[in-house]
């Protein structure tokens, strides 16, 4: 090998050399382009995503006092049902008690009907209830006679 070949063969490895080093630099360029690029698509994605994030929670927040007031108007419903029930008890003991004072001043009201436990009753006050009906031998509205069978329409059966 001569001298010439020799530097031929150094200056192809020389060259061979650069051009690996500019291969090398220029992909590792190319790399850091495209990790740069990646880096502020996932910036971009991560900001999209921090709004996004702030939107939802703003809209759970939302739904937070929603729900809050929901409560609020259910706890006042339940205040007013309350209140018409405790009303209408009172208007139905008033009139509980305002039939019972007319019971007490009715005179065709018996004892028991009043609420009373006696339950004696005289023949005046079942003459009241009957409308005497039964000592004058009325029945259904036709006079009877205790002694004879009479049918519904008031004649004796055999004529």
């Amino acid at each position: 090998m001569d001298s010439g070949q020799l530097i031929g063969i150094i200056v192809g490895i020389v060259v061979v050399l650069a051009i690996l080093v500019v291969a090398i630099m220029f992909n590792r360029k190319r790399k850091v382009a495209a990790d740069r690029s990646r880096a502020a698509e996932m910036r971009e994605q991560a900001k999209a995503d921090e709004f996004g994030a702030r939107e939802r929670e703003a809209k759970a927040v939302h739904a937070e006092a929603d729900a809050q007031q929901a409560e609020l108007e259910a706890e006042r419903l339940r205040q007013e049902a309350r209140g018409g029930q405790e009303e209408a008890e009172s208007v139905r003991s008033r009139a509980q008690e305002q039939l019972r004072k007319a019971d007490e001043m009715d005179p065709d009201v018996v004892g028991a009907e009043r609420g009373d436990d006696a339950r004696e009753t005289t023949n005046d006050e079942e003459l009241r209830r009957d409308g005497g009906a039964r000592e004058h031998g009325v029945i259904d509205g036709s006079p009877q006679d205790p002694g004879v069978d009479h049918p519904r329409d008031g004649r004796p059966r055999n004529l």
